[in-house]
Order: structure tokens, then C-alpha cells, then sequence
């Protein structure tokens, strides 16, 4: 227009004037703006090229079984990263139809969306507009959080929008289109708290993100504009309406048909929810010990930066030794027994009867229960308290029907003594050969029962036995020598004096066959010809590494040990006498596959040699005797497992604990079971022995993998074949010249059954139950 024609309309002088106005404050405060941007400590540091051309997430770390199955992740953030050649094409297309249509088009800004959002998005009211801010813009955003340096939030919006576009500019010069899109898709947020497309993908269609379909992919998309109000599990009526919005804008641009659109909008949203966490999922207590060793073993690593490799944050791949299948079937045995067990227990008590034998038990577990400290700390009395712990409230607990959990209403009091009352269990199987750990169970169920059954130190009863009979051997003991079979009392010893668990006295066993009947007596008179402190060494050789009293009574296990000890050291026998330390951390390797730590596996050496071939030959054909005609005999009949096993049940004082440890030519496997508290137990020894509380879990898991052809292997085949000395000695012929003890009547006709001199004894006058 010109100038003459301006002066003509005073209107458009103004206009002008307010425009070019406008226009100096608008740029002076972009020059504003960037030099805030700039200036170091008042909005932060630009990132560096370097930094942007090496941009890496917080990564999950990732835990693999030793076939491949994921079993688990360690996070804060969790997020797993995909390729862009694992994206597919639906979802690329879904992405950039809604969030930035000209993505390929510009070079980080996209000055026509800024005047879209004015006039569309803001003033007409239209959400398919979109937002002004580029997928670049989005993804500094992402992984540069905005920072708030300003009392006016408007000034510090003004600040970090300048400091995204001179960012997502850069990124653009450095990045391809196809690397921001992934990178954008690795770092978006989408609903429930998940990080990236990896995770989303899982966790709501329980998928990888290649396998979404085109209005899966829609779904995911249309959640990124509001994560909580178009969450698919949430949200279901909100999530399909901003779905079939996303699958119109991409009919509209090209990417489908309409027709392609019309049959994606009939879908109904389908959401298959599976949610990854640190209490569920398979060998939840494995995962737990294996991350505290983890510490210990980036501990001395050094990340390419320079510092410590983390495993909340460096994408770490950790392969172990368990085997999936072997896992699963595990945890199956597991669950399936003590349903069973449990029910058991509750019908085996009397009417009225606690599961608990005295009330201070149940008194120290209500006292120490997080209600009850919590309310003491807010200050209630006593009496307030115990008013407050006998009100029916509504819960969640753990269902022993199920080993899942409920919904109940219950007093604080009464969920105290029901869980007291709650029977657990820890299962372990290794290879023998090698120390790897193949199965871990520590519990039912780490949510509400964390402290891992694998670890924890009860009363091993009779499964030290076999240490025992290892050591007297060690000593010279002729395994053929026969050992009366009668009570006798160790006046030396605080006049201790042992019993067998049903009472059965009378004839005379050589070490075979009393280990085969698990004879009290005579452990007791074997500990005192080897001597306590020998067995002691012996154990400690073999790989236990907690404390045992130096007493006679650890014959019939009385010290505290755990499962882990435990089947250390009977991966002794099972070896031939080598000792192998188990282990279950088989190699770690980066985000990008290379290998960072290796576990190496030491060669057999002669002081690892803990028992000669024949001793651990002799000991392992004992312990087949119990399997095939003593206290472990049910394996046979019951779980029909015809292959060569050895082992041994335990039965813990007053029948708190109940064990079974055994193994093929290939596994070994151990189990213990009981409750919490040793109080907490069986009345009588026929539901209360091994044999009954632990030795099915080992049944079930090992005619599980009977029937598996995976795992043939490792039921098959023989045990090596010891020389003939130990055949001899396994053999072990009634010696001339013995004679009955005094304590008994001479046999009337004496037959030798596994080691055992039948006779005719007197009755035996105390009849108390002890353990096997």
C-alpha cells in the first residue's frame, strides 16, 4: 500500500504501528531467550555434539535364563530399547499422522503447525489439530526435562521452548529421520508409568511391537496426548474414541484406506494386560538373591565412561544358569504340595487347637506386625491398641488354597495369627558336575513372603547324617561293622540319650543299613567314635560355611543350617567326592551384546577333593538304599521314578522341619519345608516327617521332568560304577563271631535285609517320638 494511501486510513497506521511493535518485542525477547539459553547455570548447559550423537536411555537390565526365556528385569524407569528395524511400519505412520504430519518434511520447527494450533487447534476448538511441537521438539523434551529458574512460569516456558527448538535443530543435523523416531518411540511415556514402545507394547497386548496391529498401534499412539485420561486399561471408553481419531487421521494422509479404517474402528479394544515386577513373575526370590550379587560383581567393573556399571540403568543382560522349564516346573511342585500340605496341617489339629504351640509366639508376631508399630508410634495405649488390632477390616491377603491372594474381612489380629499358621517351602536343583544352579523356589510368594526359603537357616535334622557316616569313614570305621540298635544314655553329655523317631529298637545295622532306617542310636554311637569336632571340619570342607555346634547331638542335625549349605555339600557325594561351588551367574554382556563378565569355572584340583572316589561311592550307595528301602522309598511307589536316585529325608526336632535331599546321575535336588516360626508345627511324625512334608516336592519335580523329553537326560543312565572294594563293602555279609548287645535277646533266627540283623527284642519301655 502506498505511504500516501496509509496516511489516509488512520486505522491501518495504527495497526501497523502495534504490528511492528509487536514484532521488535517478540524478537527482543527471542534474542532475550537464547541468551538465557546460552548462559551457563541459569538454564543449563546446551548439550554437546558428542552427547547428542550418543544419546542412551536409562535401560532395564535384563535377566535370561540359561534357554533363552527372559526371567525378569531390574529397573527404576522401566524401559527396554527396540530397533527401528523392529518397528513397524503401522506404528510409524500412526505416530507421525497425530503427533506431526510434516515430520519429514521440516528440519526440527514447524512454523505452519504454530499457526495450525492458533487458529484450529486453539480457537476452533479442533483436537485433530494437533499440538505446535515437533516429534523432535517431543523428544528433547523427553531427554532434557524442562527446568523451572524463574519466579514468572511463563518466562521459564518461554525459556525451555527456545532451548527445545535450538536442541531438536541440532539433533536434526546429527540424527537421520528414521533414528529420531526411534529414539522418540524409545523415550515417549505412554500409560501406567511405562517408558517406551518395548514395554507399552508388552504390557497392554502382551506383544512386542512388530506384532501390534494397525489399531493396537493406534491405541498406543492416541494415549501419548493424555496417558491417564486415554489409558486402554483405565480408561477403555476414552481410549477406543481417541483411537479411531488416530486411525482417521492416518485414512486421511494416505497411510490407510478408508475401508482399512472403517474395519480397524469396528474392532472392540482388546487390552491383555501383563504387567513385569520385582514380586512376580518366575524365580522371583532367585532374581532378588542375584541382584545382591550383582553389586558385588559390577563392583569391580568398569563402564566405558568410567565408573561402575549399574544395573537399574545400563540395559545389562545377565545369563544364568536357571533353566525355564526347569523353573517352571519347580514352582508347580511347590504349589501343588503345599496346598495339600497345608490342608493337612489345619485338619491334623485338634478342635480349638492353635497352630502354634505357645502363645508367646503369636504375641512377639502381633507385636512386631507394621500396624501394631504403627499405632504405637502414634502414641495409642495398649489398650487402645489391642481395640483397634480386633476390628474387622476389608484386605488383601495370601490364600493357601490358591498360593495366590484374596479378598477377605479379617481383624489385623486374626491376619497375624492366620499367616503364623502358614506353611512355606524352598526348592533348589543344581548340576552336581559343573555347580550350576538349574531351579531356585525360595517361597510361594514374594509379595507377601520375601524372606528366601533357599537361605534361611533351620534345624537340618537328619540330612547331616550322611556328613556324619562321610566322616566316620574318613576316621577308619569299617562301613561293614554292625552297631547295636538299643537307647543308651552319654551320662558325659548331660546324660543325653537318643531316641528313634517310631521307636523302633532292637537288632543290630551296619552303617548301610542304619542309614537306610535313619537309626538315631547308632549316629549317636558313630559321633562318638569319629568325634564331633572331625564332622565339624568335614562339613566346613565340603562347603558349608555357617557355624555348627561342636556337640554330639549334630548326629541328629541339630545344628541350623540352610538349604544352600545343604545341597553344597551333598553335591559332594553326588561328585564323586569333588566339591564344585554352586553357582548361578553365567556370563553378563552389554546393551550391545558384548561380554563383560564371564563366570570361569575352575578345573577339579586335589584340594577340592573333599572325600575319596570311594568313600563318596559308599556314601551315594547308602543313600540309594533309602531311596530304594527306607524312608524315601515313596518316590518309588508313588511317583513310579525307576531311574537310579539317591537321598536322604530330615526331620527336624518336634517335626518343625521337614527335608528331603536327593539325586540322579545329572541333578541334584533339595527342599525343605515348615512354617516361619519352628512353633509352628505337626503334631504327630506321620505328617510331620520329610517323607511327607518335603520328599513330594522332589517326586513331583522330578516325574515332571520323567515325562519331559527336554530333560531325559538327566533321570537316565547310571551312576559310575564304584570298584569292588565299595561293592564289597556295600555288601557288607553278617561278620562271624558277632553277638548280640546286652541291652537285647539273641536273635532267634537272624537275617540280613540291607545291612540290618533282624531279632526278637524286649518292648522299650519309653515310647516318646523323636526325629528321624
Amino acid at each position: 500500500m502506498p505511504h500516501s494511501t496509509l496516511r489516509s486510513y488512520p486505522v491501518a497506521r495504527q495497526l501497523l504501528r502495534y504490528t511492528l511493535f509487536a514484532s521488535v518485542i517478540l524478537a527482543a525477547i527471542a534474542v532475550t531467550g537464547v541468551v538465557a539459553v546460552f548462559e551457563d547455570g541459569v538454564y543449563g548447559p546446551l548439550p554437546s555434539d558428542s552427547e547428542l550423537r550418543n544419546i542412551i536411555n536409562n535401560e532395564a537390565s535384563r535377566v535370561v535364563s540359561s534357554d533363552g526365556v527372559q526371567l525378569g528385569k531390574y529397573f527404576i524407569d522401566e524401559r527396554v530399547e527396540v530397533s527401528r528395524e523392529d518397528l513397524p511400519e503401522v506404528l510409524i505412520q500412526a505416530l507421525v499422522a497425530t503427533e506431526d504430519a510434516r515430520f519429514f518434511e521440516h528440519d526440527g520447527i514447524d512454523l505452519m503447525s504454530w499457526g495450525r494450533v492458533g487458529f484450529r487447534t486453539i480457537l476452533g476448538g479442533d483436537e485433530s489439530g494437533g499440538g505446535g511441537s515437533t516429534i523432535s521438539q517431543q523428544l528433547v523434551k523427553n531427554l532434557f526435562p524442562r527446568v523451572r529458574r524463574h519466579e514468572d512460569p511463563t518466562y521459564s516456558l518461554v525459556i525451555n521452548k527456545i532451548r527445545e527448538v535450538l536442541i531438536a535443530r541440532h539433533i536434526e543435523r546429527l540424527h537421520s529421520k528414521d533414528a529420531i523416531l526411534t529414539m522418540y518411540l524409545n523415550t515417549v511415556p505412554f500409560p501406567d508409568n511405562t517408558f517406551g514402545i518395548g514395554v507399552a507394547a508388552k504390557r497392554y497386548f502382551s506383544k512386542t511391537p512388530q506384532q501390534l496391529s494397525v489399531e493396537e498401534a493406534a491405541t498406543l499412539v492416541g494415549s501419548l496426548k493424555a496417558t491417564y485420561s486415554y489409558d486402554p486399561l483405565r480408561q477403555p471408553a476414552n481410549a477406543q474414541r481417541r483411537r479411531d481419531l488416530v486411525l482417521r487421521l492416518m485414512a486421511d494422509q494416505g497411510y490407510i484406506s478408508p475401508l482399512e479404517m472403517l474395519d480397524a474402528q469396528e474392532r472392540p479394544l482388546q487390552v491383555c494386560y501383563q504387567r513385569d515386577e520385582h514380586n512376580v513373575g518366575p524365580a522371583t526370590h532367585f532374581r532378588e538373591n542375584a541382584r545382591l550379587e550383582l553389586k558385588t560383581i559390577l563392583a569391580g567393573l568398569e563402564h566405558p565412561e568410567g565408573r561402575a556399571y549399574d544395573i537399574y540403568r545400563d540395559g545389562l543382560n545377565i545369563h544364568t544358569t536357571i533353566d525355564a522349564g526347569m523353573q517352571q516346573y519347580a514352582e508347580t511342585a511347590v504349589k501343588n504340595h503345599l496346598i495339600e500340605l497345608q490342608q493337612q496341617f489345619y485338619q491334623s489339629l485338634g478342635e480349638g487347637e492353635k497352630p502354634w504351640e505357645v502363645d508367646a509366639v503369636y504375641t512377639r508376631a502381633l507385636q512386631q506386625s507394621d500396624r501394631f508399630r504403627g499405632l504405637r508410634r502414634a502414641g495409642f495405649s495398649e489398650s487402645d491398641i489391642d481395640s483397634v488390632m480386633q476390628v474387622p477390616v476389608h484386605m488383601t491377603v495370601y490364600d493357601v488354597a490358591t498360593t495366590g491372594e484374596k479378598d477377605v474381612e479379617m481383624s489385623p489380629a486374626d491376619s497375624v495369627a492366620y499367616y503364623l499358621g502358614i506353611l512355606n517351602s524352598g526348592f533348589l536343583a543344581v548340576e552336581p558336575s559343573t555347580g550350576a544352579i538349574r531351579a531356585w523356589v525360595g517361597g510361594t510368594n514374594h509379595e507377601y513372603f520375601k524372606y528366601d526359603k533357599v537361605r534361611s537357616r533351620r534345624s537340618v535334622g537328619s540330612t547331616f547324617k550322611p556328613i556324619l557316616y562321610a566322616a566316620a569313614l574318613q576316621q577308619g570305621i569299617d562301613p561293614c561293622q554292625y552297631w547295636g540298635n538299643y537307647r543308651r544314655t552319654y551320662a558325659r553329655y548331660e546324660y543325653w540319650r537318643p531316641r528313634n523317631s517310631e521307636n523302633n529298637y532292637g537288632g543290630s545295622y551296619n552303617m548301610r543299613g542304619a542309614l537306610t532306617k535313619s537309626l538315631n542310636t547308632i549316629s549317636a554311637q558313630l559321633i562318638m567314635k569319629a568325634r564331633p569336632q572331625n564332622v565339624v571340619d568335614l562339613a566346613h570342607r565340603m562347603g558349608i560355611d555357617h557355624e555348627i555346634p561342636t556337640v554330639p547331638a549334630i548326629a541328629l542335625g541339630a545344628g541350623d543350617l540352610s538349604l544352600h549349605d545343604m545341597v553344597q555339600a551333598y553335591s559332594v557325594f553326588a561328585n564323586r567326592g569333588q566339591k564344585v561351588k554352586l553357582r548361578y551367574i553365567d556370563r553378563i554382556t552389554d546393551r550391545d551384546g558384548e561380554v563383560v563378565y564371564t563366570y570361569q569355572i575352575p578345573s577339579p584340583t586335589e584340594e577340592n577333593q573333599v572325600l575319596t572316589q570311594d568313600h563318596a561311592d559308599l556314601m551315594r550307595g547308602m543313600l540309594e538304599s533309602v531311596v530304594d528301602d527306607g524312608t524315601g522309598r515313596r518316590l518309588r511307589w508313588r511317583y513310579k521314578l525307576d531311574g537310579k536316585i539317591a537321598g536322604k529325608t530330615g526331620t527336624s526336632q518336634n517335626h518343625s522341619d521337614g527335608w528331603f535331599i536327593g539325586f540322579t546321575p545329572k541333578l541334584l535336588a533339595g527342599v525343605w519345608t515348615g512354617a516361619e516360626s519352628p512353633a509352628v508345627r505337626f503334631r504327630s511324625i506321620k505328617y510331620g516327617q520329610g517323607a511327607n512334608m518335603a520328599l513330594p516336592i522332589f517326586g513331583e519335580f522330578m516325574h515332571g521332568l520323567h515325562e519331559d523329553p527336554r530333560y531325559a537326560e538327566y533321570l537316565a543312565g547310571d551312576f559310575p560304577t564304584p570298584s569292588e572294594q565299595v561293592l564289597e563293602q556295600l555288601a557288607c555279609p553278617t561278620q562271624p563271631g558277632w553277638r548280640a548287645p546286652r541291652a537285647t535277646v539273641a536273635p532267634a533266627s537272624p537275617r540280613l535285609i540291607a545291612g540290618q540283623v533282624v531279632e526278637r527284642t524286649h518292648p522299650v519301655a519309653d515310647r516318646a517320638v523323636a526325629p528321624e
